[in-house]
């Protein structure tokens, strides 16, 4: 069996995008991450090229389609070059991240990172460290971020979620309020009870906050 050279491995460009990414308004979609890479291949001479894509799953989560299909064909001896957008893009969490590393060196994988300047073939940057746990640490502030803005609307009776009940709808007049849905709510007491629930406890916050 003839022995594959490095020329005919696979030049991985792998992209990733969570909701998060999306909430934040970050320019990382995955039409721009593979247009970046696949630019960033070409200027520098990279081949046979082919796309490992996961979207909407986040980068503390490591059981990903895209990154298990990249990491089969690494672990084949099939992969000479792994690019991705920034570092973020492989994950955010510093063990995890690190094992992956110690995969691609393991298997003689080039690694880079096109918008951090990180490059494997370069030797050891120290600086890919901190921004892995910059990129960990996104996360939990992210997090709390969140936890803080529904708690805040909970404390003030306004809704959380972008579903809304049966027996209710969301009021054009008051955003995050509902209002009872005549239609739905006919024969339908119970809806009309929590409606009158909710309205108390909106009046209770709104005096304990103005006392």
């Amino acid at each position: 069996m003839k022995k594959q050279t490095e020329k005919d491995k696979l030049t991985a460009l792998y992209e990733r995008l969570s909701h998060d990414d999306e909430r934040a308004g970050e320019s990382v979609s995955i039409e721009n991450q593979k247009r970046i890479l696949e630019d960033y291949a070409r200027k520098n001479g990279f081949t046979n090229i082919r796309h490992f894509t996961d979207d909407g799953i986040r980068g503390t989560t490591f059981k990903r389609p895209g990154l298990d299909a990249m990491l089969d064909e690494i672990r084949a001896g099939n992969v000479a070059t792994v690019i991705i957008k920034d570092q973020s893009r492989i994950g955010r969490d510093v063990v995890e991240v690190g094992l992956l590393k110690r995969t691609f060196d393991e298997y003689h994988v080039r690694f880079i990172a096109a918008n951090d300047n990180l490059d494997t073939a370069n030797g050891f940057d120290i600086m890919s460290i901190f921004r892995d746990v910059i990129n960990e640490w996104y996360v939990a502030d992210t997090s709390r971020k969140i936890k803080a803005v529904f708690k805040s609307r909970m404390e003030k009776g306004l809704r959380c979620s972008g579903s809304v009940c049966y027996g209710y709808r969301a009021s054009k007049e008051e955003k995050g309020e509902w209002i009872i849905d005549e239609e739905a709510a006919t024969g339908n007491p119970e809806a009309v009870e929590r409606y009158e629930n909710y309205l108390v406890t909106r009046r209770f916050k709104a005096v304990e906050q103005n006392s």
